[in-house]
């Protein structure tokens, strides 16, 4: 590679990241101010939204799969169940895991703002086609995969 087409690709790059982070940030303001609109925040919602889905789960786990460090996680967690969403339960086998598991109220919740989220997150998205979204996810895959291994 000539060294200008290599300055090419390099500022190219250098864009990308510029748009993809702009992009990453207009997404993230609407996606919380759809959340915030169910009076939870982001991480209270990730944790609902992956108890919803998966049922029962390890606490630990649960920050692993939201990205919350163990720290937060314990104040998400006493704050969902502060609320009445979520409980702790012990797992009978081994005293040193606890579960999270969503309420009767934390599962009503969902059940009734899951369908608006998502109507949510098709609106924010809608100026792609069908085939735009599956390349987008593709190519996002990619940059992930790459970037995680190097």
């Amino acid at each position: 590679m000539s060294d200008n087409t290599n300055k090419n690709d390099e500022e190219l790059s250098l864009k990308l990241f510029v748009v993809l982070s702009r992009a990453i940030e207009s997404v993230r303001k609407q996606v919380v101010k759809d959340i915030k609109s169910y009076q939870l925040n982001l991480t209270e919602f990730g944790v609902m939204e992956f108890l919803y889905h998966k049922g029962e789960q390890p606490i630990q786990l649960i920050g692993k799969k939201v990205l919350l460090a163990s720290s937060s996680i314990t104040y998400v967690v006493d704050k969902l169940e502060e609320k009445g969403y979520l409980e702790r339960i012990a797992c009978p086998n081994d005293r040193r895991v606890i579960y999270g598991r969503l309420t009767e109220k934390g599962k009503k919740l969902m059940e009734e703002i899951f369908p608006q989220h998502k109507k949510a997150m098709a609106k924010i998205f809608s100026s792609l086609s069908k085939n735009e979204k599956e390349q987008a996810i593709e190519l996002l895959k990619k940059i992930g995969i790459f970037a995680e291994s190097i």
